[in-house]
Order: structure tokens, then C-alpha cells, then sequence
């Protein structure tokens, strides 16, 4: 009679790797003892193994290091929104518009001058000086000053045309720069539609004419490290959601020329952390801007300089007061020069922005042809056109832009695929297979607390048999004499001896 083999369990190894799909694993688990065979098959599956752990944690090191690609592309659109333009005559103040308590309060920060020399300064104003008794204002306003002896858009906007169409100042949008007084074209302030443009190139973009008006620029009496030399604006391009930052990023333009400005828009994308190092939150709760990179600096600066001075300048934003004459000689000035030499602000880029690419051409204007007639028309002088208008042409090149967008170089999908080609490589496996050594381990452990917990049944009904038992011997030894019943007949014994009355021992004999 053939004896039947017990069935295995589905926590077995062998039953596991019969029946599972990773490749190699029913070979060094099957049947039979240890051969040479199986001693090859388990070093394979176990080399293959450790490739594949290999490559999956250099897959994995290199998708930690989040590495990242830029992307450029050229797209058309029907369309696009006109960049914001900023403009600042290069002298701050009129010659005409100063007085003598002007020069009192800000001469010697803007100027350089000695209170001795107040009297020689107006003279080469051309203009008296201050009478006897004169008395200085007990409070001074910086920005009341620039807003007072600023150059006027009113006196320098010639001519201004947007599209073809006729615009003036209403266009234009008054802030304060480290320049002083300034105007912004299409700057979308106060809800203000912003303009568009369906087609490129020259026409088809902002011309204006103005006049510098050098016979208001201030005459230099003292070499100072902000003293202004030349004649003509300053011009920034940028859009809507930054600031200007003028003094830094802006580009000349220069009487008696015409300039053509050629733009072309960019669009820039960045990644956040942990690719890169973008933000799109604003830093500053007094600078309610979207989020810009010019805007993050300026709230920098104006932290820095309200922290270190107790006031801010005239172009920062915030609820902090204006600096004193004073207080922008002696400690904004310096604070805010120390600070952009050493690069202190730390700001990230930001996550999307747009720029505007710049090419410059300029010719001369007027011409000999058209001189007299300039002249004859705003009643100027020949020699006052060449010396004082310029001509400012900006346009887009073409209705297109470019994109320029970081993208992660390394995604989820692909370090899957990767881990999964390297699975299957080396090791035939996939992600059933996986699912089939999860549903191994839990019938391991399934088992494993199953005969555990009938180990310990077990174990406590034997004990309680043992107590039970030794409990009915104990009571039997001390109630000998207890007659609950008829006593049952006294088994046959080969040898009986009387103890006594109630006690009777008996020997049993096993016949062999």
C-alpha cells in the first residue's frame, strides 16, 4: 500500500516558486536535495538580482538630483499686449523751478553745495540771490520738491502717437524712480485697458518726439558720483507686473537722433523647488505687485533702508515716512550704494515672467530738410532742435515670441519605466510579480500566526488536563473513606493481601 504525501501549504517556498512568475526562482527551489544545478540556478537569480538593485538605485540617485532642461520655441500669435514704457529726462530738476530754501533743504544732497556757496549757485541759475532776512521752510519734502521741479510731460511731449493714432499724457502714468520724476506708457495702472498691437514694425508701435529741455538742466558745479553728464532720457521696456528699475536697466536715447527700438517678447518659465529655485510669492506684504524680480529687490532695498534709517526714498513703496534731505545724505544714499555693491537682497526668479529683447538703431533728425520747418512749427530755433528733440520709435519686429521653459528632465514615468526594463531584463519580472511575493509574504504570515495561536491553544488545554488531573488525584487521597454510590467490583487480582478493613491493595499480572 503506497503511502500518500501530505499537501504543502501555500506558505511553502516551493509551492511559491513553482508557481511564481520571476524568472529563475522555480530552479533553485524545486524539488530534490542539493545539486550542482541548483547551485548554478541560485547563483544566477542571485547576480541577476543584485544588477537589478544596482541599476534601480542608480535610476533612483539620479531622478533625487532633480535635474531639469530648458526648452526654447517660437510661436506665432494674432496679437500681443504692448510692453509698458518708462521714461526719465536724465537731469532731475529744473534750473528754473529751484528757490533758495530748495537749495537750503537739498542743495548740499544733490548738488554738493556749501552753504557759502548758495549765493554763487543762483547766480549761475541766473537767477537773484536769496534777500536779507531769508528764513529756510522748518519741514522739507523730497517728493514734494521732484513733483515741483521735475521736468513736465506737458513741456516735453511733442508729439505722440500710438499705432498711427494721436495719444498725450493722459497715456502716461507719473511714478517716482532713483531718477526722480518719471512717466509710464501702457502701465495699466488703476485698471486701465491694456494695448494691443495685431501687427509688427515700425507704425505700428509708440513714436513719440520730445524735447530734453537743456536749457532747465542744472549746471554742474561739483563732481559727485551721480552727477550727470550727458543730455537726453532714459527709456526702460518691461511689463506691466514689474517695477521699472531705470537707473539700472534703462537705455539712453540722445537728442537729434531718431531711435528705433525693435522688440521681440519672452516669455520665461522656471521650476519651483526642488528643480529650481523659483517663487511666485510675494516677500513683502506692503508691495502688493504680482510677484517680479525688480519688485522682490525694491522691497528689499526699502527694508533695508527703513530698518537701518527709520525713512524710505521717494521711489520705494511702503507706509514708512520720506527721508529728510539729511537723512538721504548721510545714511539712505550710502546705505542703498553699500547695499547694491554688495548684492545683499536675495531674490529667486521668478516662476513666469516676461522680457522684451532689445535692438537699437538711430539716425540723425532734424534733417537740413526738415529743420527750418521743426523750427517754424514749435517755434524754436533751428540750433534749439538739433540740441533739445529726439525722436523715441518703439515696436514690436514681429507678432511672435519666444518661450523659454524649464522642464523637469527626469519624470516619474520614466524612472517607472526604466525600474521596470531593468526588472524584466534581469530578472523576468513585473509588477504582478511583485503583487505574487506580497501575496507570498502575507500566506507566510498567515500561517506563521495561525500555528501560533494553535500552539498556544494547544498548550493551554493540555495544561488545564494537567490540573485538572492532579486536582481529582489530591481529592481522592484526602477523602479516602467518601461513598458516593455502589462501590464497583473488585477487579480480579493474581495476589490480594488485607491491609486492613478498608484497604485493600492489588498486584496486577500481565501475562506475556
Amino acid at each position: 500500500m503506497k503511502l500518500q504525501e501530505a499537501p504543502r501549504l501555500a506558505s511553502d517556498i516551493r509551492v511559491f516558486a513553482s508557481s511564481c512568475t520571476l524568472h529563475g526562482l522555480g530552479h533553485v527551489f524545486g524539488p530534490g536535495g542539493l545539486t550542482p544545478r541548483r547551485g548554478l540556478w541560485a547563483v544566477a537569480v542571485l547576480l541577476s538580482l543584485g544588477a537589478f538593485l544596482y541599476q534601480v538605485a542608480e535610476r533612483v540617485r539620479y531622478y533625487g538630483e532633480f535635474h531639469h532642461e530648458t526648452a526654447l520655441d517660437e510661436r506665432e500669435s494674432p496679437w500681443l499686449i504692448f510692453p509698458a514704457v518708462t521714461l526719465c529726462n536724465i537731469n532731475p530738476l529744473r534750473r528754473s523751478r529751484l528757490t533758495p530754501n530748495d537749495l537750503h533743504w537739498a542743495g548740499p544732497t544733490l548738488l554738493g553745495l556749501n552753504p557759502a556757496e548758495h549765493a554763487a549757485y543762483l547766480r549761475a541759475l541766473g537767477r537773484p540771490p536769496a534777500p536779507p532776512g531769508f528764513m529756510p521752510s522748518p519741514t522739507f519734502d523730497m517728493a514734494q520738491l521732484y513733483a515741483r521741479a521735475g521736468h513736465s510731460l506737458e513741456d516735453m511731449l511733442l508729439d505722440c502717437r500710438y499705432r498711427g493714432q494721436p495719444c498725450g499724457p493722459a497715456n502716461f502714468t507719473l511714478i517716482f524712480t532713483r531718477m526722480g520724476q518719471c512717466y509710464t506708457f501702457n502701465s495699466g495702472a488703476d485698471g486701465a485697458e491694456l494695448l494691443t498691437t495685431p501687427k509688427g514694425g515700425a507704425g505700428n508701435g509708440l513714436e513719440i518726439m520730445l524735447d530734453v529741455q537743456q536749457d532747465e538742466y542744472l549746471p554742474v558745479w561739483r563732481d559727485k558720483e551721480d552727477t550727470p553728464f550727458e543730455a537726453g532720457i532714459r527709456a526702460q521696456i518691461h511689463s506691466q507686473e514689474e517695477p521699472p528699475i531705470i537707473d539700472q536697466l534703462g537705455f539712453g536715447a540722445a537728442p537729434g537722433y531718431q531711435t528705433f527700438v525693435s522688440c521681440q517678447q519672452q516669455q520665461l518659465s522656471f521650476l519651483p523647488r526642488p528643480w529650481g529655485d523659483c517663487s511666485s510669492v510675494s516677500l513683502d506684504p506692503d508691495f502688493d505687485s504680482p510677484y517680479s524680480l525688480m519688485g522682490c529687490r525694491l522691497a528689499c532695498e526699502t527694508r533695508y533702508v527703513a530698518r537701518k534709517c527709520g525713512c524710505r526714498m521717494m521711489h520705494m513703496p511702503g507706509g514708512a515716512p520720506v527721508c529728510s534731505p539729511q537723512q538721504f545724505k548721510d545714511c539712505a544714499n550710502p546705505a542703498l550704494d553699500a547695499m547694491l555693491r554688495k548684492d545683499a537682497c536675495a531674490c529667486p526668479s521668478p516662476c513666469t515672467s516676461t522680457r522684451y529683447a532689445k535692438e537699437l538703431s538711430m539716425v540723425r533728425i532734424p534733417s537740413r530738410a526738415s529743420a527750418r520747418y521743426l523750427a517754424r512749427k514749435y517755434n524754436r530755433s533751428e540750433k534749439y532742435i538739433a540740441e533739445n528733440v529726439l525722436v523715441l520709435d518703439i515696436f514690436f519686429e514681429a507678432l511672435d515670441y519666444q518661450t523659454v521653459e524649464q522642464k523637469a528632465a527626469y519624470e516619474v514615468s520614466e524612472l517607472l519605466g526604466d525600474i521596470g526594463g531593468q526588472m524584466g531584463l534581469f530578472i523576468g519580472a513585473s509588477l504582478l510579480t511583485i503583487l505574487e511575493i506580497l501575496d507570498y509574504l502575507c500566506e507566510v504570515i498567515q500561517d506563521r500566526v495561525l500555528q501560533y495561536f494553535r500552539n498556544r491553544s494547544r498548550s493551554q488545554r493540555h495544561s488545564s488536563t494537567n490540573l485538572l488531573q492532579e486536582g481529582l488525584g489530591s481529592h481522592q487521597t484526602q477523602v479516602p473513606q467518601l461513598n458516593l454510590g455502589p462501590r464497583p467490583p473488585t477487579p480480579p487480582c493474581a495476589v490480594t493481601k488485607t491491609l486492613s478493613a478498608s484497604h485493600r491493595t492489588c498486584y496486577l499480572v500481565t501475562r506475556l
